[in-house]
């Protein structure tokens, strides 16, 4: 049987991106099925024709059937998975409450497509910044499906993480474990080395505290930005990258002993408030994930959390009455 999976914003680079490694079988595996329903704004559908014919001619054996629309009651019908990619970006002399507001329509109207319309076991990811809070908005228009089943994308900034230790440490990523990106996907963002293992080892006190305060953290916080002065264009390859490790994870598990970083539904743990999309460290199995509890959080972390809590808080007070 096939799972539908629906992308917005598909004919921008990382819709682009990301319809072409799903469709190869790289989300759910060589032997799943996939319908993709891909959703875009009018004036680009003619693009949209464009992908679908290029995802048509790839042939691949893992693609059943492509649905394009700009109306999101069909491009989220029966959908099992759902990343949300298109967002309006932010504008020359827009202020970040502005970019809220007018990203707040788009995922309000998604959010009530979804609910009437989707899967009841559907799995949302949100890409489109501001991710926290629009996943928020599409969370709150669709009372009918479980909170638990939004989330938004932080694996991009934990990957990003784990490529500077590995490069400051002299190993391969794949060695790390128990990295951790607490609060919102901006540059308030906490990346948290305090629980790093390497090969299973605990080696957070072989990093230096100054590298870690003064270099790492604003390079992790900042990468989007360096990547943009490099190349010009926002990151693509690995923000849809990182999508599909979110996703597939989600879907099929975290490795043992490891956890990956996630902003979701804060239930109150660590202290956070409730009612915010904020990234906790967290397990998956079984379809679901959970909150690894108990951590050590020192001074320093506590004081970082609390500062990109406070952001998420300010975000959701600018669109409260849209919630």
């Amino acid at each position: 049987m096939s799972k539908t999976v629906t992308i917005t914003g598909a004919a921008g680079q990382i819709g682009y991106q990301l319809a072409f490694r799903i469709a190869s079988g790289q989300l759910l595996g060589a032997n799943q099925k996939i319908n993709l329903n891909l959703l875009e704004i009018t004036p680009a559908l003619n693009a949209l024709k464009g992908v679908a014919m290029e995802l048509e001619d790839c042939a691949f054996d893992t693609l059943d059937k492509i649905s394009i629309s700009d109306d999101p009651n069909e491009a989220f019908k029966d959908s099992d998975y759902a990343f949300l990619v298109g967002a309006k970006p932010r504008g020359p002399g827009m202020e970040r409450s502005d970019l809220l507001q007018e990203n707040a329509k788009i995922f309000s109207a998604q959010g009530k497509a979804i609910n009437d319309n989707a899967s009841r076991d559907i799995k949302v990811l949100v890409v489109g910044n501001p991710a926290n809070t629009n996943a928020l908005i599409a969370m709150s228009n669709a009372p009918d499906i479980d909170r638990d089943a939004f989330t938004a994308m932080m694996r991009l900034d934990h990957n990003r993480a784990l490529a500077q230790l590995a490069s400051k440490l002299n190993c391969h990523s794949s060695e790390i474990t128990n990295m951790t990106i607490w609060g919102n996907h901006s540059t308030t963002q906490y990346p948290d080395v305090g629980n790093l293992k390497l090969k299973g080892k605990n080696t957070s006190s072989l990093l230096d505290k100054e590298w870690v305060k003064n270099k790492f953290i604003p390079r992790v916080q900042n990468r989007g930005a360096e990547i943009i002065k490099a190349r010009g264009l926002s990151s693509a390859a690995s923000a849809a990258s990182a999508a599909i490790d979110h996703m597939k994870d989600w879907t099929l598990g975290t490795k043992i002993d490891d956890w990956v970083s996630m902003a979701i539904p804060s239930d109150g743990s660590y202290g956070i408030s409730e009612g915010i999309i904020y990234s906790f460290p967290v397990t998956c199995q079984n379809s679901a994930y959970s909150i690894v509890q108990n951590l050590e959080i020192d001074a320093f972390s506590k004081e970082s959390m609390k500062i990109t809590e406070k952001e998420l808080l300010d975000e959701k007070a600018a669109i409260e009455h849209l919630l």
